[in-house]
């Protein structure tokens, strides 16, 4: 059995359990001093690589959101579990202008595109500045950043998905209580489970109706894009032939069409769309 819950402030950390990805902020303020605070309301804005944007949220009269309205620039460090205790100490409300990072044992070291240093320590990092702000009436700042630079330990970037996240360790916020206690969640036991499609999916995609004929190729690469997607990549890539005058679908037109949406080889690859030598 379920009841219903009154819905009050606080219901995201004190009824709605809702995981979240711990990360310290580090920003500079106009007179050019350091300020690190741990936040979690953030999420992937616009995920294509030609501009890859976050989405984050603040309490407005935060040192933080302050400071980001006034330099246009921040850096999200994402720390490993081992240094929770330092997150922690960043967390706490010194007064303005202290650096929270020299109660730490947070290494900062210079950023490559914007002012606000990075933390060593942290295996995952993203330099941002700003692209919107939004202050919603009576309670958050929102922030629509672009990600300028994305740095990740050396050796990271090689490993499979799982690996990577076994190597990193990061912690996941699992909520407070009364602003004092803090719950986090900590990587070490990881399930992974492979997503498997329907058989209907098959048949569909075959079943869809093309205004052209398609290569063997082109359809089989078309197979091996998500299925969700499929339908729409098929209509683009057959305009696309159109335009150019095609009575057939190429691997080439998919190919080509994947170039002028910024997709290159490395997605194409991803998808298992790209053709083999």
């Amino acid at each position: 059995m379920k009841k219903p819950i009154k819905i009050k402030p606080f219901w995201y950390s004190d009824v709605w359990l809702f995981p979240k990805l711990v990360t310290v902020i580090t920003t500079l303020d106009k007179q050019g001093r350091v300020n690190a605070a741990p936040y979690s309301h953030i999420m992937q804005y616009d995920v294509m690589h030609k501009k890859p944007r976050m989405i984050l949220g603040f309490r407005q009269d935060s040192h933080t959101f302050e400071n980001i309205n006034a330099t246009g620039e921040f850096v999200i460090n994402c720390p490993p579990a081992s240094h929770l205790d330092d997150v922690m100490e960043t967390a706490r409300f010194y007064p303005e202008g202290v650096n929270e990072l020299e109660h730490t044992r947070f290494t900062p070291i210079p950023s490559t595109k914007v002012r606000p240093p990075s933390l060593k320590e942290c295996p995952q990092i993203a330099e941002c500045t700003v692209d919107e702000i939004i202050r919603l009436e009576k309670s958050s700042g929102i922030v629509i950043a672009n990600i300028v630079a994305i740095l990740v330990e050396e050796g990271l970037e090689e490993m499979g998905r799982e690996e990577r996240i076994r190597a990193m360790n990061l912690p996941i916020g699992l909520g407070d209580a009364d602003r004092v206690d803090y719950f986090y969640g900590i990587m070490d036991n990881i399930v992974s489970y492979k997503l498997k499609e329907v058989p209907e999916s098959y048949a569909a995609t075959a079943s869809m109706k093309t205004s052209l004929p398609w290569d063997d190729d082109a359809m089989a690469a078309l197979m091996k894009i998500p299925p969700f997607v499929r339908k729409m990549v098929l209509g683009q890539v057959e305009k696309h032939a159109r335009g150019k005058g095609a009575d057939r679908v190429t691997h080439q037109h998919m190919t080509d069409l994947a170039a002028e949406f910024g997709m290159d080889e490395a997605v194409l690859a991803r998808f298992g769309a790209k053709e083999k030598a």
